[in-house]
This record gives C-alpha cells, structure tokens and sequence, in this order.
C-alpha cells in the first residue's frame, strides 16, 4: 500500500466515528487493507512463532498421549487391580488367605542369574521371572511359537521348559529349544519371549529377560536364604470392588503395617517411567519456551523492520489527524493476525506430532500409544505463542506512538529512537512476568522451572551488557590505516548497529549448544573413562553366608593377586523417620529416592571405604547397644535428617528401629562398595542374607575376565555375576539416548537463533542500502565495502562465539562439578565447533543480504536523503 494509496483511502473515509468502538472499526479496516499487500517483512516472524508454538504444543501433546496411554492400560501394565510386592521373603499362610479374599492372584518371583550352556563354555547375565498359571492377568504374553504358557514352562522329560528375550539367543549363540542351565537345572528354551504385558512395572532391566514357572525356579535352587529375590503378588479384585483399588490398598496397610508390603494400584503402574515422562517433557518445554522466547527477538526485529518500511504510511495517517493511540492500533491489528497465522500453523504442527511419533513410541517404550488432538496441550502452546508475539511486539509499536509525521517523512529521521512510553515499557515487562508465572504453574518441579527461567533472564541481560561492552570497546579502538576495518569497527557502535541483535539472537542459542555438548562430553568420559579406570571388574551378589570363604579361595585361584571386597547385603525399605510415617510426609525431590521402594543396606563393625565421617562417631567394634545406623551426608543433608534422629527400616517383614550415629561422606562414584544406610553389627543379628563382593583384577582383559566368570558360574550357580564393563555400557547407551533427545531440544533453540539472526540482519538492510550509497558516491568500490561488511560480521560472530564458550563452559562446569559431583575437563572440540558455526552464520547470512544491497542504484536512495 504506497503513501498515495493510504492518502486516498483516508481522504475517502467519512470522519472519525465518535467513541471507542467506531475507532476499532476504523483501525481495523485499515489494518486489512495494508495487509492486502502480502507477507513482505514477516516471514521470519512467522518462522519463529510458528517453530516455539509448535515445539511446545508437540513435546506437550506426545507427553500427554504417552502418559494418558500408561493410565488407559494401566491394568496391564501393573498386570493387575493392585500389586503387593516383597523383598526377600513369601507371603505368609495369614496374609496369602488374605490376597487370596480379594480376588484372583498371580504369583511371580524376580531376581538376576547367571545361564549357562551346558558345557559351560559360556554364560551370561538374565533378569529371571518365575511365574504361575494364573499369569497374566491381564493383557497377553506373545511369544514364538503362539503356544499356552502352560505347554512352553511345564516339565517335560525332567525338565522344566522357559521362553527368554531374542538378546539371550544371540548373547549365548543359540536358538530356540536349546538346553542351557540355570543354577542347579537345565531347562529347556522352548520359545522366544516376544512382548510382555507387565514389563514396564517391573523397571529398568539391563538383562535379558528369562520366563519359567515357579516350579522350575524351585528346582534351580536359585532361591536361598537371603537371596534378593522380589515376590510379586498381583490381584485382579473380585466385581464387588473393582474400583475400591485404592481403599483395599488402604485397608492392607492398615491391617499389615509391618508386614514390608510396597502396594501399588493400576493408577501409579509404572511410576518411575511417568516420572521420568514427566520430567523430560517438563525441560523440553521448558527449551521449547526458551527459542520462543528467542524467537520473541526475532519478532521485536522483524516489527521494527516493518514500522520502519511503513514511516510514510504513518506520516500520512498522522498528517491527516490520526493519533497515536490509532496507529498502535492499526499496525497491532496486522502483527497480531500474523501473529495467529503462525500460532495457527505451529499448533497444526504440533497437533500432528503424535500421530508421527505414536508408532515410533510404541517401538521403544512398549506402551500402545493412541494418538489423538490434545485441545489443552495446544492452548497452552497458543497462549504461550500470543503473549510472547504481544510482548514483543510492543516494545518496537511503543517508539512508533509518538514519533511526528515530519520526522516520519524524512527518511533519515530519528524515528527508531524516540523514547518510548512508559506504559507500553511496564505492559512488556508484565507480559514477560505472565509468561514466567503461567511456565511456573504448569511445572511439575518448580524450582527446576524457577531456575531455568532465572537463567533465561539473566542471559538476555548478560548478553545485552556483552554487545554494550563490544560497542564501547569498537568506540575506543586505536584509529587504524586499514579502510575496511575502519569502516567495520564504526559499524559496530554507531546507532542503529546489528550488535545487539547479532549477539542476542545468536549468543543464547550458541550458550545452550555449548552447555550441553560439554555435559554430555563430561558424562561419557566419567563413565567411559573415569569411572570405568576407578571401578572394580566384577560386582558379585548373593553369595551366601556359608560359602564366603570357598569363595574367596576360587577367587584367589582363578585371579591371583586380584583384591576382592566383600560386605553382606540385605534390602530394607525405609517406612518411618523420627516415629512419621513417610507416606504421609513432605519429600523433598533431591532426596525422595532413598524412600522409594526397597535399598540396599548391609552392617559394618568399621568404617567401609571410600568414606569419611563428616558428622558425628563411628561405633565400637564391639558396640552391643541399641540399633545404629550410619547415612549417607548427602542424602541425609536433602532429608533433613539429623544425628540423633531415628529412622525404622522393614527388613523381611521385621520394622528395626535405629538411631542415625553419624554421617558418611561416600566416594559413589568409584563404584566401590557403599550403601546410604550402614547399621551396627547388632542390628540384624540372626537375620538371614547373603553377601555383596567386588573383585578388581591386576591384569584385565577379555581372556582373563571370561575366566573368571566361567570358573565363578560352573563353582557357584546361584551367586550372579556382574561384569562393570557390560553394565557401564548399557549406561552409556542410555546416556547416549537422552543426549540425542537433549541435541535434539538444543537444536529447536539453536534454529530459532538462525531465524533472528537472519531477521535483525534483514532488518538492518534498510541502513545499509544508505551507508553502501553513500560510500560508493563517496569513492568506494563494492570490494571495499565487502570487506568491510564481512570484517564486521567476523568480529560480531568471532566475540560472540567467544562469550558463548565461555559462558556455556562455566554453565556446564557448575552442572558437571558443583552439581552432579563429577571431574570436569573442558572440550576444545567444542569450543573450535562453536567459533566455526558462529563465524559461518554471521558471515554468511550477512554477507547474502548484504550482496543485494551493493547493487542498489544510487539516484533513488540519494532523492529520498
């Protein structure tokens, strides 16, 4: 629309209705008819709406279908109404009476074994479940070939049948109706396990899974006194309580409080997976927010850009009587319907996310997705997209108010700073704190939310004094002889420089790269490395108590010189602290691990290594008082806990009431032989339990160590062993998955960094088309002002790239070392990745753009001077 069009337009319309709403109406009839002149300008405003809006409505929309998913199948996945689960013991004949009253039960017992072919040439490391024939409950078990679970477990000829995972065939280099032994027993596997219902609640396995009957199980002599085994007890409730889960799981705790029972119902089935689900979808959001937010930038330039273009428009629209407060209008009307043009195609993008990723899912997280439109999910997203494009936009609207229309008609004039309005200043800044406080109520960690958003904020401020420091350094550079740079270095500080933008837009998302490159960097050399250099060879586990000492004496034969490490080991679950139940507590979340489900907890005369007391005394050797327990300082510090403090753990349906005597500083990354909770010898006198022993090798290496674990499985057939080296990996492949999801997120911020990169580059153009005229009036040639272009970018990208390094280095030097407690070595891979990818946006996109305005013809621009 030129400036002849919108004076004939406003000469045609009648008088300015009188009141509010007239004014609206006018405001938005000329709105639409600017905008008859297309989308010029606002392309990268759409692209950065549209990648925040849709990131959060898709990460939020696979969210709730994979969560509202565990909760439709919720039956199947705990594979019952309610599930009662022991460590350690049986159900005694009072309480299987009493799960027997409440309807079906199906019984199963789960515990970590070595296989072995035969031969025993080979072995490896399975997740054993023993199962009746009531299993499953609920949900199907597919298997290869389709036969009744009866017919592949049942004993035929002396021997028990099972079925195990593909990965078992393929780590043993057999196929299916192979012989192979299981502790005392050969079994026979009958079949592959292709798909098990109730997988999920069972938790994380880095074995391969091995189903048999309870019966076979027996007949392994596996289960020994002390063994740690878990007994599942899973109930599909009579019709007359069907849906009174919860009260029946209320009424057992009341009739059993001692009994150890961990119950839960199909509402929580596979809790720590929801957790887990939660949290992930928390901090994509949370990333998701963050490029919106970047994006906001973006928006902020490209507003400008286009007021910019439209200064005669406003003159015009000014020169004939309009107000202020009716141009803010007009030109509020378009953005915002540009705005929810590109709100509308990130929420169509996001709507189909889980329609995309639903068979994906399915494949990695054996949860029958079903895929559907989440309207919450996307009006979140929608909210988010409108405030962030308001906030935004404001700020460029509030310099436009008040600008007169002969300042507007000079090209040259001073329109982009004039000094805004405090009103349109304070409706930003609340915008901005409405976006923080709606991220913070929709949070399930707020304090989580409340620091990323912290972090968030002061980024943008650092960055902001980081280009001021950059222009006052350019303003004080020693005058050079060097044209180009000379012109460059004026460039940087003038009015009007890109500096700002370039360093915001690019410097957030180059920080968050660099952040999580250099964790992920620090995690797998810990892990790979670090760790791997530290820890043992070989954890065993369930050694028992009479076999100790011939255990050693093997040991000492299948690795002379080795160091073995023993201490007994017995799973306790931690019900009351200082005489509370802590169900009915407030936890907090750093610490709420230690009271979930079953720990390890062992007894000690002296002090164990690896540990050093931080508060209070160790006990006699030969200490005969009342139970005592040494904690772990750290988790004890996130618990609140005292010494002095009592706390009781149900160890075999036995409630053992200790007093915490002191506080351990443990070494747990050494993967050393720790425990959070250490009692005195006293404490657990008679109970029966098995012992825990590391084994570090002299001379590793695959020869020697599968020595070692042939002569311990063909010796002791129930003692599992643990290779640190199989474990470490499977560690590692789960670091390496969330990475990927984490590069992914990194990726969205760094992509909305481009787009208002390249946004405040076009923005500046308009500048840019002068300065090039003038200067090539004035003698330049198009290779001078190349150079000098393309040495500002340098600079902006080389100073940028460096502020990110460092600040992305000292953020991650703080998650690395302060929080997680890890070694912390800086990767210089990343930070060389990090300059390249600086200096080749900055200088690409501005030297395209640039480009362009070389070629301008001088008489047009000179005229309008």
């Amino acid at each position: 629309m030129t400036v002849v069009d919108t004076a004939t337009a406003a000469a045609r319309v009648r008088p300015e209705p009188v009141g509010r709403r007239g004014r609206l109406a006018l405001a938005f009839r000329f709105a639409l008819r600017e905008m008859r002149g297309g989308l010029s300008g606002f392309y990268i405003f759409l692209a950065c709406i549209t990648l925040g809006v849709a990131a959060i409505a898709a990460v939020n929309s696979v969210a709730t279908m994979m969560t509202t998913g565990i909760a439709e199948q919720g039956r199947t996945i705990l594979g019952g109404d309610l599930r009662f689960e022991l460590t350690q013991r049986e159900v005694t004949p009072e309480e299987a009476q009493y799960l027997e009253g409440l309807g079906t039960v199906a019984r199963s017992a789960d515990l970590r074994s070595m296989v072995r072919l035969t031969d025993g040439s080979d072995q490896s490391l399975t997740q054993v479940k023993a199962v009746d024939g009531a299993y499953p409950l609920y949900g199907s078990l597919d298997t290869t070939p389709d036969a009744p679970l009866a017919t592949l477990l049942g004993e035929e000829d002396g021997r028990f049948g099972a079925i195990a995972a593909p990965e078992l065939f393929d780590r043993l280099g057999i196929e299916p109706g192979a012989i192979v032994r299981l502790g005392d027993a050969d079994i026979v596997l009958r079949g592959v396990l292709d798909r098990e219902p109730d997988v999920l609640s069972d938790g994380f396995n880095f074995a391969p899974r091995l189903m048999l009957s309870l019966d076979g199980l027996a007949a392994s002599g596996l289960v020994q006194p002390g063994s740690l085994v878990e007994y599942q007890y899973k109930v599909r409730l009579n019709p007359d309580r069907a849906g009174d889960a919860e009260a029946v799981m209320e009424a057992a705790n009341e009739r059993y409080p001692d009994a150890g029972f961990s119950i839960r119902t199909s509402a929580e089935a596979a809790p720590s997976l929801q957790r887990n689900i939660e949290r992930f979808s928390q901090f994509l959001t949370l990333v998701g927010l963050t490029a919106l937010i970047v994006g906001g930038v973006g928006v902020a330039n490209a507003v400008n850009a286009y007021l910019d273009s439209k200064r005669p428009v406003i003159a015009t629209f000014k020169s004939l009587g309009a107000g202020g407060n009716f141009v803010v209008a007009v030109y509020l009307i378009q953005i915002m319907t540009l705005a929810a043009l590109g709100i509308v195609i990130g929420l169509l993008l996001g709507a189909i996310a889980p329609f995309v990723t639903a068979q994906f899912l399915e494949a990695v997280v054996p949860v029958a997705a079903s895929a559907s439109v989440y309207p919450l999910d996307l009006a979140l997203a929608a909210l988010f997209g409108a405030l962030t494009a308001l906030a935004f936009a404001l700020l460029p609207l509030g310099r436009t108010r008040d600008v007169a229309a002969a300042a507007l008609f000079r090209e040259a004039g001073t329109a982009g700073f004039t000094r805004m309005r405090w009103t349109y200043l304070a409706a930003a800044l609340g915008l901005a704190a409405l976006i923080g406080v709606l991220a913070l109520v929709m949070a399930g960690d707020k304090r989580v939310a409340l620091v990323f958003l912290i972090g968030t904020a002061a980024a943008f401020l650092i960055l902001r004094f980081v280009a001021t420091g950059i222009e006052w350094l350019a303003a004080r550079a020693p005058r050079v002889r060097s044209t180009p740079l000379r012109l460059a270095l004026g460039n940087i500080h003038r009015p009007g420089s890109l500096t700002g933008s370039v360093v915001l837009s690019l410097g957030l998302g180059l920080t968050l790269l660099v952040t999580l490159a250099t964790i992920d960097y620090n995690l797998r050399q810990e892990i790979g490395t670090g760790i791997a250099s530290r820890a043992p060879d070989f954890f065993f586990v369930d050694i028992q108590n009479g076999e100790v000492d011939a255990f050693r004496d093997t040991i000492e034969t299948l690795a002379p010189g080795s160091t073995l490490n023993a201490a007994p080991m017995l799973r306790g679950r931690i019900t009351r602290l200082n005489e509370q139940d802590v169900a009915t507590m407030e936890i907090p979340p750093e610490g709420g691990w230690v009271l979930r489900g079953d720990r390890g907890i062992t007894y000690s005369a002296t002090l164990p290594e690896n540990s050093t007391i931080s508060a209070g005394e160790w006990w006699p050797e030969d200490y005969d008082g009342e139970p005592l327990v040494s904690f772990s300082a750290e988790e004890g510090g996130e618990l609140g806990l005292s010494v002095g403090d009592t706390l009781t753990v149900n160890v075999l349906g036995r409630n053992i009431t200790a007093r915490i005597a002191n506080f351990r500083s443990v070494e747990w990354e050494s993967l050393s032989i720790n425990f959070v909770m250490v009692f005195s010898p006293n404490a657990f006198a008679g109970a029966p339990h098995a012992w825990l022993a590391t084994l570090t090798m002299p001379e590793g290496g695959e020869a020697a160590e599968k020595s070692v674990l042939n002569g311990v499985t063909n010796a002791f057939p129930a003692v599992t062993s643990v290779r640190v080296k199989e474990a470490l990996d499977a560690v590692n492949g789960l670091i390496a998955q969330l990475a990927l999801a984490i590069r992914v997120a990194a990726a969205v911020a760094l992509v909305a960094s481009v787009l208002v990169l390249s946004g405040a580059l076009a923005a500046g153009n308009r500048g840019r088309v002068h300065d090039a005229v003038v200067l090539k009036t004035l003698g330049a040639t198009r290779m001078t002002l190349i150079r000098a272009f393309a040495t500002e970018y340098l600079l902006l990208g080389l100073a940028t790239g460096v502020f990110a390094i460092a600040a992305g280095a000292l953020a991650a030097w703080f998650v690395v070392a302060q929080i997680m407690q890890l070694p912390y070595v800086f990767d210089w891979t990343v930070a060389l990745t990090t300059l390249v990818v600086s200096l080749v946006l900055t200088v690409g996109f501005g030297l395209a753009g640039t480009w362009r305005i070389l070629g301008q013809k001088a008489a047009p621009v000179l005229r309008n001077l």
